[in-house]
C-alpha cells in the first residue's frame, strides 16, 4: 500500500530517504526551511551540493512549508541535525496527527539535556509512535541504490515492522528491534570513534592503530550502552559494529574526514569549515563524556577525544596517554 510520507531535511540523507521512499511506490513530499536548498532541487531534481548524481523522482513534491509538508502524512522521517530534534518536534507537535509515525534517521545526543534523540522525541510528541532507523547506511550508496542493510528500531515490535515493510527495497534490507536505546547509542557513539580513526589518519598512523582503536571503541560504547539499559548483543549488530566499520573506513564519513584534518593539524572549526556539512562526532562527544562521568563507565578514548576537541590537547599527547595507562586484561 503507498503512503503518505513527509521527510524533514533536504540534506544529503533526507535527500536519499525521499528517493528510496518515492521509489518504493510512496507520495513523498521533501521539506526544507531553505528558499535556495528548495529551488535548486526543483530545478535540478538533484541536489546538487549534497548528494550529486542522483537524481530524484517527479513524484517527489519539494517545499518550504512545513505544514503542507506533514499534512496528511502518515509517516514522518526526521532527517535534521540530530541538535535541532527537539525544535523540529515541537514544530511537528501542532501539525500532525497522534496517528503519524514519527522516524528519526539523525545519529546523535542532545547537548544540553544528554538525552537521546527519541527520549526528545517523546517528550515533544508524546502521543506518536516513535522510532529510530540507524545502521551502516551512507546516504551517498542509498540514493545510488547500492545494497544497504539497516534496523528500524522501536518500542512496538509493530511499529518496527510497518516501517520494515515501508523502506525495504531488493537493494535495502531492513531488520526490526525493540532496543531503541541500544540501536541509538551504537549509531551516535559511533561518530566519536570514527572521529578518532580519522585523526590517527591524519597523524600518519598506519592499520593497526586504526583496528585498535575500533575493537576498544565498541567496547566502550558496548559499556555506555548496557549502563544505560541497552542490549549488549545490539551493539555485535549492524547498529554497533556494522555501523562502527563503515564510519571509520570510508571517506563517506565526515567524521572521519574532519578527523584527517584534525590529525595533519588543523583546528576543530578549520576541520568543520573544510568538511561543510554537519559533524555529527564533535557536538556528540560532549553529552557522551558527561553521560560516562555521571553512570562512572570507563570510556578512555571518548574522554581523549573530549579533551582533543574542547580543551586543545594535542592528539600526539592523546594517543600516548591511551597507550601508556595501566595495564589490563583485555575483558
Amino acid at each position: 500500500m503507498n503512503r503518505n510520507v513527509a521527510v524533514v531535511g533536504a540534506g544529503s540523507m533526507g535527500t536519499a530517504m525521499a528517493v528510496l521512499l518515492s521509489k518504493n511506490g510512496n507520495n513523498v513530499s521533501l521539506w526544507s526551511p531553505m528558499k535556495d536548498e528548495i529551488n535548486m532541487l526543483k530545478a535540478n531534481r538533484e541536489h546538487v551540493t549534497r548528494l550529486p548524481g542522483v537524481k530524484v523522482p517527479d513524484s517527489v513534491e519539494f517545499t518550504t512549508d512545513i505544514e503542507h509538508a506533514v499534512k496528511n502524512a502518515e509517516v514522518v522521517v526526521l532527517a535534521v541535525p540530530s541538535q535541532t530534534t527537539r525544535q523540529n518536534c515541537k514544530t511537528l507537535a501542532g501539525l500532525i496527527s497522534k496517528d503519524t509515525v514519527v522516524v528519526t534517521c539523525s545519529k546523535g545526543i542532545e547537548d544540553v539535556s544528554c538525552k537521546l534523540l527519541s527520549e526528545i522525541m517523546q517528550e515533544e510528541l508524546p502521543n506518536n509512535n516513535i522510532a529510530v532507523l540507524s545502521g551502516p547506511s551512507h546516504a551517498e550508496e542509498i540514493g545510488r541504490d547500492i545494497p544497504t542493510t539497516v534496523v528500524a528500531a522501536s518500542e512496538n515490535l509493530e511499529i518496527a515492522k510497518f516501517l520494515q515493510d515501508l523502506f525495504m527495497t531488493a537493494n535495502f534490507r531492513v531488520y526490526t528491534n525493540t532496543d531503541v536505546i541500544g540501536v541509538e547509542l551504537g549509531g551516535a557513539l559511533k561518530n566519536i570513534i570514527a572521529l578518532c580513526a580519522g585523526i590517527s589518519d591524519g597523524l600518519g598512523f598506519g592499520d593497526n592503530t586504526k583496528a585498535a582503536l575500533m575493537t576498544r571503541g565498541i567496547a566502550e560504547i558496548s559499556r555506555l550502552g548496557v549502563a544505560m539499559g541497552g542490549n549488549a548483543d545490539t551493539f555485535s549488530g549492524l547498529t554497533g559494529v556494522g555501523d562502527l566499520i563503515v564510519t571509520c573506513t570510508s571517506m563517506h564519513s565526515r567524521n572521519r574526514r574532519a578527523g584527517i584534518l584534525i590529525g595533519q593539524g588543523k583546528s576543530v572549526q578549520e576541520a568543520l569549515d573544510e568538511v561543510n556539512m554537519v559533524v555529527e562526532g564533535v557536538a556528540t562527544t560532549k553529552p557522551a563524556y558527561e553521560l560516562a562521568r555521571k553512570l562512572g563507565v570507563s570510556m578512555p578514548i571518548t574522554s581523549e577525544a573530549y579533551s582533543i576537541l574542547f580543551e586543545g590537547k594535542d592528539p600526539r599527547y592523546a594517543v600516548g596517554d591511551l597507550m601508556t595507562r595501566d595495564k589490563k586484561t583485555e575483558m
